[in-house]
């Protein structure tokens, strides 16, 4: 699948796989020095800009390494880019780890998937089929 992509920065390199072939998430990279204090949250700029295909969305998803080791994830995970968006892909990321984490340009932080996405039409009726789960949710059946 081809996407388009502006780089905002002629510096950056384009979001890549890091094991062409075997890789889901193209790794997305930070375009700019900061600092994610303990706790904090903040948008982290891309320096890049893409057109999604419509049928598709583009989905953030954290790296696990960065979740492991220093307890930083997506804030709003998974982060959605709708088809129609044009403007600089940011990442919202959090800091849940003890001590502050220095993010430098060109760092690794996110992952984004594409996905084929559906348009759905609702079918309004007075009762839903049945089924063995039922009504049951939220941890009901047990430990």
């Amino acid at each position: 699948m081809k996407i388009e992509i502006v780089k905002l920065d002629s510096s950056m390199e384009l979001p890549r796989y890091q094991h062409p072939g075997e890789d889901a998430g193209l790794d997305l990279l930070s375009a700019e020095n900061t600092v994610l204090r303990s706790g904090e949250y903040k948008l982290i700029k891309t320096g890049i800009k893409i057109a999604i295909p419509e049928g598709y969305g583009g989905f953030i998803y954290p790296r696990s390494g960065l979740a492991l080791k220093h307890g930083v994830t997506v804030l709003n995970a998974d982060g959605v880019i709708d088809p129609g968006y044009r403007g600089e892909v940011g990442v919202i990321l959090i800091n849940h780890g003890k001590e502050d984490f220095h993010i430098k340009k060109g760092d690794r932080i996110a992952q984004l998937i594409i996905h084929k996405t559906y348009d759905v039409e609702w079918e309004e009726v007075e009762e839903l089929s049945d089924s063995k789960r039922g009504k049951g949710g939220f941890g009901h059946t047990g430990v």
